[in-house]
């Protein structure tokens, strides 16, 4: 890779973002789901190409992790363009469900037999 590449790959992300380097919201964990909204009447605000890209690939929802290496983007880069996106209304955000918040000790029992065994 030369100077210039990498030069070049450093500003990208920033340029991408507009110069902001926090998501205006922290609605964005590496597990939240991601899915496209139908565009709004109108055909609405126009995008930046990464914010299309973005939405095509979230057709299928799609958590955040999965998108930043899809895009081959940073994850803070992902969560600002994704903030864009859901300010816009152009995508659905779907939380992590917490599954339980207690422990399960019988559970927890079983695995350390498991592992004693070995």
């Amino acid at each position: 890779m030369s100077g210039g590449d990498t030069a070049g790959r450093l500003v990208r992300p920033f340029t991408l973002t507009g110069g902001r380097t926090e998501p205006d919201r922290g609605d964005f964990t590496l597990i939240t789901m991601v899915t496209a909204a139908p565009p709004p009447p109108g055909g609405g605000a126009r995008l930046q190409p990464e914010h299309t890209r973005i939405l095509r690939l979230c057709g299928e929802p799609v958590v955040v992790a999965e998108l930043a290496t899809r895009l081959d983007l940073p994850v803070s880069v992902v969560s600002i363009l994704l903030c864009d996106l859901l300010e816009a209304e152009r995508i659905v955000v779907q939380p992590p469900r917490v599954v339980s918040r207690t422990l399960d000790l019988e559970l927890l029992q079983k695995v350390r037999q498991g592992l004693d065994r070995l």
